[in-house]
């Protein structure tokens, strides 16, 4: 809308001057057009004064003679070389201004001579639009008729978009403003969308319940009726048109409105206010009355005692009539949610009116919203009072009978998200589960730049664990996933996992494909994940998720995460049963498992008594082209430890380089280390689980890949995929 505004001027062309004219003239032109002084413009214009000079705020020649609205004036400019693309501070050009003056002639002489006859100011305003607010009729046909698009949104400077201003369109200022016959100009000449919406969501009827003359919102919002405009949108403060024509205190609009099948008649505000609620509050019995007939729920505040305290009876016993009861219970104690991260709006919703949609309490607001979707978003809820999560699909959809299918067959898959039902209204499907704090996504994103190399990840080891045996129990029970990313994977308050999405999974056929997707996808995920975490904490997910698989094992922290995505990737034919076997994978084996089982396995009687020709030996014996880090173990051990523990034996028959002599040093260290003699070797070593896995790191790997199919095997860690507590 023309205004006037502060922002910097736009480099305008050069002025057409022959260098004679002072800048007295200059200012003198931009006040003889003002006066609509023709003769003394043309003096000044051919003693050489710039026809394209403007003022502090931008105005030029031109933009006056258009808004004095004198086309003789107009056309000598033009004649003198006037720029009819010349902007004022608020990006205004002369034929915007002629929009507003609404002279068709003006119009006709400057269209020839612009670029686009949609062009817009910085806060988005054509010459169209500018029509409607000024209710120029004939401008407002004659720009139609020249290309002008009655659909526009208004779009503004970034700064006002970044907090949601913007998007109007013609047909919401002209319903603003009041112009009864613009806006039935442009819905029945023009085909004017009755349902768009600005920026803030925001259609023509909200912007006809701005205007206070009622009697001329009344006629616009009988036209907006009759083209089905939607009555269920919300304005400032998500007021419907419904509690808009409440709170402007007007009976007729209120039962218009009514009359729509569509109405939302309990219908909240960010209040939690219904209709009802403010008509009683307001004192409006006739219209709190209406509401009541056409089926307003009474259960929406206490509305006897507001209707007491107004002194007003008669609404009282009316409302007690149709359903109402005044609350004498005295008030609840104050109601603690368990989330912390989203405490506040669960007692904001807890305590705020809703209609309930079954067991459900919620509100699709804003503040309110945990998540976006493709679908319909992930809201706060209350189901049953239990703090939840709702993921909201449009009623009959594929992925919403996806979801809630595969949720109803893994009720009892304790790594699965926990689902407690789900709701449906005319337009919805609500699926509830449990609420947790973070996504893995925003828990990653969270710690990025936390991690420290060499340092046992118990965070890593557990989140993997849950999702291994997440998918491996959905596999079970029929399904495979299809969409294992971290933002489908919850993190609880106490750092505990749980899958979740499950719009995408598929009732599986038994195609052992569909199976090797699911579990090629967990592999990328998994090595992504704890990259993340482990090594490359300053990396971000999306970074690494660029990475060729190749490079990705190239940059694998540690052996055992290596050796299992390699597993994961060549999972061989018992697909189904994979995952449960990788369970027991030194991956998910904690610092003081790996280290227990390389002292039980030192402990074997042949590496005790140096047995050569023993079984074991041979099979931990390295290949001559290996080169493991403990190959000469003995100088990389503390030397103190080493002179000690060699005291115990004979003079030459102390350690030696070899993998048996090692597994029988980390043995006899187990034994020997808490004694009080050697309290000077355990301040050297500290807690030996972690000095052993950080001193030979592909110990724990090379034992296990040598041993994991033989009688030995029996020292590795038991039931690691049964024993919740051990992983």
């Amino acid at each position: 809308m023309e205004t006037e505004s502060h922002n910097n001027p736009q480099e305008r062309p050069t002025p057409s001057s022959n260098g004679k004219a002072s800048m007295g003239d200059n200012h003198s032109l931009i006040k003889a057009v003002r006066d609509e002084d023709i003769e003394l413009v043309q003096q000044l214009l051919e003693r050489g004064a710039d026809v394209n000079f403007q003022e502090e705020w931008g105005w030029s020649p031109l933009h006056n003679a258009v808004q004095v609205d004198r086309e003789d004036i107009v056309e000598l400019l033009l004649s003198h070389g006037a720029e009819p693309c010349l902007r004022k501070k608020n990006g205004a050009t002369p034929f915007i201004i002629a929009g507003i003056v609404g002279n068709v002639k003006l119009l006709k002489l400057l269209l020839p001579k612009v670029t686009d006859v949609n062009e817009c100011d910085v806060n988005g305003f054509t010459a169209f639009m500018e029509a409607a607010v000024y209710g120029k009729v004939e401008a407002l046909r004659f720009l139609y008729n020249n290309g002008a698009e009655v659909n526009l949104h208004r779009k503004t400077m970034e700064n006002q978009e970044r907090v949601k201003k913007g998007g109007a369109t013609a047909l919401m200022d002209a319903a603003r403003i009041g112009h009864v016959d613009v806006v039935e100009i442009l819905l029945h000449e023009m085909g004017a969308d009755v349902n768009a919406q600005d920026n803030r969501g925001r259609n023509a009827l909200i912007y006809a319940l701005l205007n206070s003359d009622d009697e001329k919102v009344k006629a616009i919002t009988r036209l907006l009726l009759d083209y089905k405009v939607d009555v269920n949108v919300r304005g400032e403060g998500r007021k419907t048109p419904l509690i808009l024509a409440v709170e402007k205190k007007n009976l007729d609009l209120v039962q218009m409105l009514l009359e729509q099948t569509a109405i939302e008649i309990n219908d909240t505000d960010s209040e939690g206010k219904t209709a009802l609620l403010l008509a009683v509050e307001l004192k409006l019995k006739e219209i709190a009355q209406l509401l009541c007939r056409k089926g307003a729920s009474t259960k929406c505040g206490d509305l006897v005692a507001i209707a007491k305290r107004n002194y007003d009876c008669d609404l009282a016993k009316f409302l007690r009539q149709h359903g109402a009861v005044e609350d004498v219970c005295p008030p609840a104690k104050a109601w603690k949610p368990q989330s912390s991260r989203w405490g506040e709006a669960l007692k904001h919703l807890q305590r705020i009116y809703r209609p309930m949609i079954g067991k459900l309490k919620i509100f699709i607001d804003e503040e309110y919203k945990i998540a976006d979707t493709s679908q319909g978003g992930i809201y706060l809820g209350l189901y049953e009072e239990q703090e939840v999560a709702v993921k909201r699909f449009p009623k009959g959809s594929t992925r919403g009978q996806n979801e809630v299918s595969c949720l109803q067959s893994n009720r009892a898959n304790g790594h699965v998200v926990t689902f407690y039902g789900s709701e449906s209204d005319r337009t919805c499907l609500y699926v509830c589960l449990a609420l947790c704090e973070h996504t893995l996504e925003k828990h990653l994103d969270d710690r990025k730049g936390e991690a420290v190399q060499n340092k046992e990840d118990e965070f890593a080891r557990n989140i993997l664990s849950s999702l291994f045996k997440a998918v491996e129990e959905l596999h079970r029970s029929g399904y495979t996933h299809q969409d294992l990313q971290p933002q489908n994977i919850l993190i609880d308050s106490k750092n505990g996992a749980c899958l979740a999405d499950f719009d995408k999974s598929i009732k599986g056929t038994g195609d052992p494909q569909e199976i090797k997707r699911d579990l090629e996808v967990i592999s990328r995920n998994s090595f992504l994940f704890h990259l993340s975490t482990s090594s490359f904490g300053n990396d971000t997910f999306e970074m690494l998720k660029n990475l060729r698989t190749e490079e990705l094992i190239e940059r694998s922290p540690d052996k055992e995460t290596r050796d299992l995505i390699q597993h994961l990737l060549v999972p061989g034919d018992n697909v189904k049963g994979h995952l449960s076997g990788l369970l027991a994978h030194p991956f998910f084996w904690s610092w003081e498992s790996r280290y227990r089982t390389l002292r039980d396995v030192g402990n074997e009687s042949d590496i005790k008594t140096r047995n050569t020709n023993g079984k074991i030996l041979q099979l931990l014996q390295p290949e001559t082209s290996e080169l493991p880090s403990f190959a000469q173990w003995t100088i990389e051990v503390d030397k103190s430890v080493m002179k000690k523990m060699n005291a115990f034996y004979k003079k030459g028959n102390t350690y030696q380089n070899t993998v048996g002599d090692l597994l029988k040093f980390i043995r006899n260290v187990g034994e020997h280390i808490n004694e009080q003699k050697n309290i000077e070797m355990k301040s050297k070593i500290g807690e030996p689980s972690q000095y052993f896995q950080e001193k030979f790191p592909d110990l724990v790997m090379y034992v296990y890949k040598r041993l994991q199919n033989t009688e030995y095997a029996k020292h590795f860690p038991k039931n690691l995929n049964l024993n919740k507590a051990d992983v």
